[in-house]
């Protein structure tokens, strides 16, 4: 907390400072064009446009030219100039669950929202029709429902728009391990009145690996039109499709074994790092399509319609390899695998907004008022071969880790569909399968009770349905109603410049049936996430430098925690607990001409506060980093004989991350022992250069040019890349 505190101190002595340059400086600076770093007002937040100055929500976005100047493709690679956001393990492209997972506030989040509605990808998202990154902190089931959210946060995609002229680009990429790319971005009029515009925005990305094996190929295309008849009414039509063909990132997972109490940190077990432990065709091909359909009508000068609807689809197939610990020691590891066949899962969401904004009396209302219907099909089928290697009974044995010589591209393609094989008709696969239905209405209202005061009320009231499938074992039917409140206040103490702001806001989580310790049935309350927040928000130098500092509490009750008993091994009571609270500080910068930077630190501290006395009072292992912070600076030449070029430098710092933190009782001696394993602290620098006309573009980067070796993981360790270049030449037209 000291550390926040002065550099909350070091930030307001430079904002004052800066204030009192001369006013040819200032000047100097507002003849530049700011399009990028400096936080956007954002119009999906909280479902109405509102400045992030009078937004009592906390907020990240990074825009498009951002990740064009770091030569970033991919989603996944932008997370890292999101404060408070760590990645915990890439996409693997299975259907359902296959997409990247984050870390926000010391919960797990994913990817689900693409222009405020549903729009799930489970394969690697490529950037190529990405204008805006939009990461909303905090629990927001007011507004978003429990299906698309997390308690964390949430993630939303703001997506390229058809515009009235023709134009484009093409560009090509190539660099470390057998990368190359080509991408084109396409915008036309279809229509002389210039009512009926079509986008086209598409790429190919083929990738290989820092170890023995492994690779990713992803094609995405992303069609758009839009339709605008009368200046009242508009029609916008979007797809995408996200396929992924790859031999899946090295996953490690660990397991309880006495070896835990050997080594506690993944440097301990003297891994080859290149070594990815697996043979080839070792493949799985994922597959997301989406479609997005929405109409805008305006009703009068002060109510909106929008209405929208959104269907989204995955489907895996192929194999999923891991790695595990179990045992006595760590000099030797189980290898095991996870596949799926026509796995499938597909979601619809149906959402109808009125917006308005009108003054009663003398107070501003900005209200919406909404309907979200959600239905998800699950149809997943994982199976598994209880371990790849074999004794001569059958019995699943360890591989050594450091054993010269030994053949462990004998783990390949063609050797696990044998053992599939001769397995059929007698394989015990997991399914998920059934139907969830969501209904859901929510009001929201702005109300500015002065012109430098104004407060958010919401409400939603969320019905939730789940139909397990018939073969899913004592599958139950469940229907719940709940209730979700938001309140937001906002002081602006120099208008449109600093404010003071302070938020509740909550979410839940509707969870499965459970055994008592009397072995009866029943049915779980949803669980619920409340958080308290307050802090700060600059915008000046008419937005040039714009800051927020918070702080936040966020406390999950009604959690499932075990409490076995001799008659139900399994028996669980909700009554468990977790509060995560910590402090974020986050600032966009355009101090300078051409010179600009984004910046953040944060600090959480989670914890279970009434749980299973293995886990009581221990950070979760899924919480992810307790330190995070990230920086990019960046300057161009903005005129000269130099203008257009431009240099960025940049990094991200984790502090350590236990993957493994509990206690294990032994039943029969009741000893304690602690399990603890640590993934270590990293810090990874990266850097870019680019040239800039207006007909081309020439750029190159290079990431983890220190060539740090660092790993991240949800419960699991996942070696990262070393260090890599790639260059991209853009034609643009």
């Amino acid at each position: 907390m000291k550390q926040v505190l002065i550099c909350a101190s070091l930030l307001g002595s430079l904002l004052v400072s800066a204030q009192e340059k001369d006013s040819t400086a200032l000047k100097s600076i507002d003849e530049v064009i700011i399009n990028t770093y400096v936080k956007k007002d954002s119009d999906y937040s909280n479902k109405m446009p509102l400045k992030a100055i009078e937004n009592p929500q906390v907020y990240s976005s990074v825009d498009k030219v951002i990740l064009e100047n770091q030569g970033i493709f991919t989603v996944d690679d932008a997370f890292k100039n999101i404060t408070g956001l760590q990645t915990m393990w890439t996409s693997n492209g299975r259907a359902g669950d296959g997409g990247a997972y984050v870390s926000l506030r010391g919960f797990v989040s994913s990817n689900s929202l693409r222009n405020g509605v549903l729009g799930a990808v489970t394969s690697t998202i490529d950037a190529v029709n990405l204008e805006k990154l939009e990461v909303l902190k905090g629990p927001s089931g007011t507004l978003f429902g429990s299906l698309l959210t997390s308690y964390g946060g949430v993630i939303n995609r703001v997506t390229k728009k058809p515009f009235e002229t023709f134009g484009g680009n093409v560009s090509l990429a190539g660099g470390s391990y057998d990368t190359y790319r080509a991408a084109v971005d396409i915008n036309t009029p279809l229509t002389n009145d210039k009512k009926l515009l079509f986008r086209l925005n598409s790429a190919y990305t083929n990738e290989g690996t820092f170890q023995t094996e492994g690779f990713r190929r992803n094609l995405a295309i992303a069609p758009s039109l839009s339709y605008k008849p009368t200046d009242r009414l508009s029609i916008n039509l979007d797809m995408e499709l996200f396929q992924m063909k790859s031999m899946s990132d090295q996953t490690f997972f660990f397991y309880s074994g006495k070896y835990l109490q050997k080594v506690n940190n993944i440097r301990n077990l003297n891994l080859d790092y290149k070594n990815s432990y697996l043979g080839k065709d070792l493949t799985n091909t994922g597959r997301s399509i989406n479609f997005f359909g929405q109409v805008q009508y305006k009703i009068s000068n002060s109510i909106t319609s929008s209405t929208n609807f959104s269907s989204s689809s995955s489907y895996s197939e192929g194999f999923m390899p891991y790695l595990y610990f179990m045992g006595d020691d760590a000099t030797s590891m189980y290898r095991s695998d996870q596949s799926t066949r026509d796995s499938r899962k597909k979601s619809i969401n149906f959402q109808q907004n009125f917006n308005g904004d009108f003054k009663i009396g003398n107070l501003r209302n900005r209200v919406v008022l909404g309907f979200d219907y959600l239905r998800v099909n699950n149809n997943q089928n994982f199976y598994d071969v209880n371990g790849f290697d074999k004794n001569a009974a059958g019995e699943s044995v360890p591989v050594p880790l450091h054993q010269p010589g030994f053949n462990y591209t004998n783990f390949n393609g063609a050797a696990l569909q044998s053992m599939y094989n001769g397995m059929a008709g007698n394989e015990k696969p997991y399914l998920i399968s059934g139907t969830q239905e969501n209904y859901a209405v929510y009001l929201s209202n702005v109300l500015n009770i002065t012109n430098n005061l104004n407060v958010l009320m919401a409400l939603r009231v969320d019905n939730f349905n789940n139909k397990p499938g018939a073969d899913v074992a004592d599958g139950k039917k469940m229907n719940q109603t709940f209730f979700s409140p938001k309140l937001g206040v906002v002081y602006e103490v120099i208008k449109d410049k600093v404010s003071l702001f302070g938020n509740y806001q909550n979410s839940f989580k509707n969870l499965s049936y459970y055994v008592d310790g009397a072995g009866a049935t029943n049915t779980p309350l949803p669980e619920q996430a409340n958080q308290m927040e307050g802090g700060i928000k600059t915008s000046l130098f008419n937005g040039k430098v714009s800051s927020t500092f918070s702080y936040y509490n966020i406390k999950v009750k009604d959690v499932l925690r075990n409490v076995p008993t001799v008659d139900a091994p399994n028996a669980q009571i909700q009554d468990g607990t977790i509060v995560s609270r910590g402090v974020e500080l986050e600032v966009n910068a355009y101090l300078v001409k051409g010179f600009t930077a984004i910046a953040g630190f944060t600090y959480n501290d989670s914890k279970y506060t009434q749980s299973d006395k293995s886990v009581l009072d221990r950070r979760p292992n899924t919480s992810g980093s307790p330190y995070l912070a990230n920086l990019y600076a960046s300057y161009q030449f903005l005129d000269g004989k130099l203008k257009g070029l431009g240099f960025g430098v940049g990094g991200n710092y984790a502090s350590e991350n236990k993957i493994v933190n509990n206690v294990e009782t032994d039943p029969v001696t009741h000893v304690a022992t602690e399990n603890v394993f640590t993934l270590p602290s990293y810090f990874v620098l990266n850097a870019s250069a680019y040239y800039d006309t207006k007909r081309f573009r020439i750029g190159v980067k290079v990431d983890n040019f220190t060539n740090e070796r660092y790993w991240i993981g949800y419960t699991t360790a996942n070696p990262q890349k070393l260090i890599n270049a790639v260059g991209t030449l853009t034609y643009k037209f």
